[in-house]
């Protein structure tokens, strides 16, 4: 299950490609994959994405929460880091939309004993990043991560978080070329860490039965 905000057009690229996966079940559900358009900053579209989600697919075993936002300012500016407008957008959606999803999706990830894992940001360890309204509130959604394996353990629910440094995503190539080689080089790998580095983590928590509560900081040493 699939959900995008705006973009119509790279969701139902993204189900052609999900789609055209040789199934390995024996009896594949229909449909195998899913776009729910919903904006997860609004609490009611959180809840209808879970509904939705588990009205077509039967269960919830899995929940990635992938939200997050930004604006890019000059981290070291105060005056930049101060817009009181910034710190409420990031605060929406760097944490409260991950603990409303966990709220809509809590019974059923309890029913499957379930995994729930969200993408935080080496900002959030690491004074760093695009701002610093995001840089806190990333610190914020890890410690909520850590509060929600608290909670839920007992549910059977494992709650656990990433924190990727930057990537050469579509975002990240919005930093100028000579500030990501300058990251580069206070890299200990000599690289940035790629998207698939950062998935092969989440589906490392989303599969094991026995981390929760935990941050993994995939940043190729930059930390260090």
């Amino acid at each position: 299950m699939i959900n995008y905000a705006n973009n119509a057009d790279r969701a139902a690229k993204f189900l052609a490609d999900l789609a055209a996966i040789p199934s390995t079940h024996a009896n594949p559900q229909t449909p195998r994959f899913h776009a729910i358009r919903a904006d997860v900053g609004v609490k009611s579209s959180v809840q209808e994405l879970v509904r939705e989600t588990h009205e077509t697919m039967g269960r919830l075993d899995i929940v990635i929460s992938n939200a997050g936002w930004t604006r890019v300012t000059n981290l070291f500016n105060f005056d930049e880091g101060t817009i009181e407008e910034d710190w409420d957008r990031c605060f929406l959606y760097n944490v409260k939309t991950h603990l409303w999803l966990m709220e809509a999706c809590r019974l059923h990830l309890a029913e499957s004993r379930g995994a729930f894992v969200s993408t935080a940001s080496l900002a959030g360890v690491k004074p760093s990043g695009s701002s610093l309204p995001y840089a806190v509130t990333k610190a914020a959604q890890i410690h909520l991560a850590k509060s929600l394996a608290v909670i839920l353990g007992r549910d059977g629910i494992r709650c656990n978080s990433i924190a990727p440094g930057l990537m050469e995503t579509e975002w990240g190539l919005k930093f100028p070329a000579e500030a990501r080689e300058r990251i580069k080089g206070t890299t200990k790998l000599g690289r940035l860490a790629t998207v698939e580095d950062a998935a092969d983590q989440v589906r490392c928590l989303a599969m094991s039965q026995s981390i929760t509560g935990q941050n993994v900081v995939v940043d190729c040493g930059t930390a260090l």
